[in-house]
């Protein structure tokens, strides 16, 4: 299977359209208030609303209170969820609705244990570690502290760019990429170029086997 693409921090509906366009696979909303990306609940659920088929829409959260992340997944039965904090596997679990972990690689992780304490994860992303961050840290990790077979499938994010995307899809072999910084023109507005060329390199590697 070839590697997929989601870009990340979403803000209007022309970054988002040009993303499918592009060849994304999944478009990443953040509702993290602190984040120069944040997204009001009701702007993205209509742009969500103008999706076509087949493309994925995140909701992204950090450490939010279950009653504001309902709020925002009842907009559409489309939602599935990142959770980029220290959400307890039980709290990811509860909202019955697909998603994935965020991991930050802080040193002296053990990657392996982390995975398994999310069982119910339908995939593990993983970010750069920064004291105090919890991601679009726009840096890179070193990707050989990831183990080969982990338990989940691998969403590879932290500091990837046009630039560098080949050489992490060849060195990672993840299910997927995971961009936002390193596409955009401004915090929260992508650069069409950047988009596309990003996921042309993504993409354009042999089948990954």
């Amino acid at each position: 299977m070839s590697c997929r693409v989601k870009i990340c921090g979403i803000t209007n509906v022309e970054d988002a359209l040009h993303a499918i366009s592009a060849g994304a696979d999944a478009l990443g909303f953040v509702f993290y208030e602190k984040s120069p990306r944040y997204i009001s609940p009701e702007v993205a659920n209509g742009i969500v609303a103008l999706l076509p088929p087949f493309v994925v829409p995140v909701a992204l959260f950090v450490d939010a209170e279950n009653s504001f992340i309902d709020s925002v997944i009842s907009g559409s039965n489309r939602w599935v969820i990142q959770f980029h904090g220290d959400e307890s596997p039980q709290s990811c679990a509860q909202h019955e609705v697909p998603f994935y972990k965020a991991i930050r690689m802080k040193p002296g992780l053990d990657l392996s244990v982390e995975v398994a304490r999310y069982p119910d994860a339908m995939a593990i992303l993983l970010d750069a570690y920064k004291p105090g961050v919890p991601g679009g840290t726009g840096e890179t990790f070193d990707w050989h502290l990831i183990p080969e077979n982990l338990a989940k499938p691998v969403i590879l994010a932290g500091g990837l760019t046009a630039d560098n995307v080949s050489e992490a899809v060849q060195a990672v072999r993840p299910y997927a990429v995971d961009v936002s910084g390193g596409v955009e023109k401004n915090k929260g507005l992508k650069n069409p170029e950047k988009v596309t060329l990003f996921i042309k390199r993504a993409k354009s590697l042999l089948p990954l086997l």
